[in-house]
């Protein structure tokens, strides 16, 4: 048999965006959104503080990931928080949950379908651009 290696998003619990609104509304968990600025910008989930670490940076020649990511989580949380991890679509969310899960974050789940699929279910938004 050949070796077979289960990747590390393998680990990661997904959730969808009904359940991130129950968990973040009443059980005190933390919305990270690993967009980048300018996309948290244009709109993001209505929720109380939601933060915004990029996963990666938009650069002339592409996506580049944010070496600091893991370092500006550790700044703005701890360990044991409960973190639900979202983006546009739920590809970076997931990477993203991957790597906090190897740094030893304890509770962190990814929001499938990302904020894409919180729009599309009618979820409350933000749109600071128009506030």
């Amino acid at each position: 048999m050949g070796s077979y290696t289960t990747s590390s998003t393998d680990r990661v619990v997904t959730i969808g965006v009904h359940k991130t609104k129950e968990l973040v509304t009443h059980s005190g968990h933390r919305y990270l959104d690993v967009r980048t600025t300018e996309e948290f910008n244009k709109g993001h989930v209505d929720i109380e503080n939601p933060l915004n670490i990029p996963y990666m940076f938009s650069t002339p020649q592409g996506r580049v990931k944010n070496p600091q990511f893991i370092e500006q989580v550790i700044s703005a949380c701890n360990k044991d928080d409960h973190l639900i991890v979202g983006c546009q679509s739920g590809v970076r969310s997931l990477d993203a949950s991957a790597d906090l899960l190897k740094a030893e974050f304890k509770h962190v789940s990814n929001m499938g379908g990302g904020y894409a699929a919180w729009m599309q279910n009618g979820l409350a938004v933000k749109k600071p651009d128009q506030a």
